[in-house]
């Protein structure tokens, strides 16, 4: 893909690559944790790691195969993922400001690369270098999410043909909670995602005795209200937006 890219975007591609490099190593145990899920629920090794390569999004996997593990309705393991991944939708249109003008195919393997990491990095690239060209900011993005890509299904594909021969003393599904927490912790900065992670910790807590993980939904809507709400009631914010 670095075919016929000028020394600019070639550099952007490079950087973009060791940026995420640090954040590989947490993607390693998450992916495993994905692998190991759905070999214990029974999909053979098609379902469970061609998941990965289709969905690419590691807490609605986790979350949708152990739903499907439990016997879980259709319907409510398709609202649990879409739920647990609304956020790719905000990424989606701040990303917009950025890449809309990309032909239809690029826009589409954007969309389709996308994480927390390289949504993160990228903003934080665009918003320190604003004279960065389409392709450049193009070849930043990619070159940060296509290892990103590569060790995702790798460490899926090991946690799956691997399965329960990983000893339970190495703790990998603590990795987890850690991933998150190192990824949203940052992210708190004012009321309203203080607000929504409250709220939605708060009800995950509370509700997390029932059925088919619905307790993750339910946190997961009520942390975006009580954001939201937030926002609505900070007119300041409403006009700087």
């Amino acid at each position: 893909m670095m075919d016929g890219m000028n020394k600019t975007e070639r550099q952007d591609w490079i950087d973009g690559a060791r940026a995420m490099l640090p954040l590989l190593p947490g993607a390693m145990p998450f992916g495993m944790i994905a692998g190991v899920v759905a070999s214990n629920a029974g999909l053979d090794a098609m379902a469970g790691i061609g998941q990965s390569v289709i969905v690419f999004a590691g807490a609605a996997q986790l979350a949708s195969t152990q739903l499907i593990a439990d016997a879980a309705p259709v319907l409510v393991v398709i609202l649990t993922g879409l739920v647990i991944n609304l956020r790719f939708a905000m990424y989606s249109a701040a990303m917009a400001g950025h890449l809309s003008a990309l032909p239809r195919g690029r826009r589409w393997l954007v969309a389709y690369m996308m994480t927390d990491q390289s949504y993160t990095l990228s903003v934080l690239r665009y918003t320190a270098r604003p004279g960065m060209s389409l392709a450049s900011k193009f070849a930043f993005y990619m070159g940060g999410a296509i290892p990103m890509w590569a060790v995702w299904l790798t460490a899926t594909a090991a946690g799956y043909f691997l399965g329960n021969r990983i000893p339970a003393s190495w703790s990998l599904d603590f990795f987890v909670p850690l991933s998150f927490l190192a990824l949203i912790v940052p992210s708190i900065a004012d009321r309203a995602n203080a607000t929504a992670a409250l709220t939605g910790g708060a009800v995950a807590v509370i509700t997390w005795s029932l059925p088919f993980n619905l307790g993750l939904f339910l946190a997961a809507i009520a942390g975006i209200m009580a954001g939201y709400a937030i926002e609505r009631l900070n007119p300041k914010r409403r006009e700087d937006a």
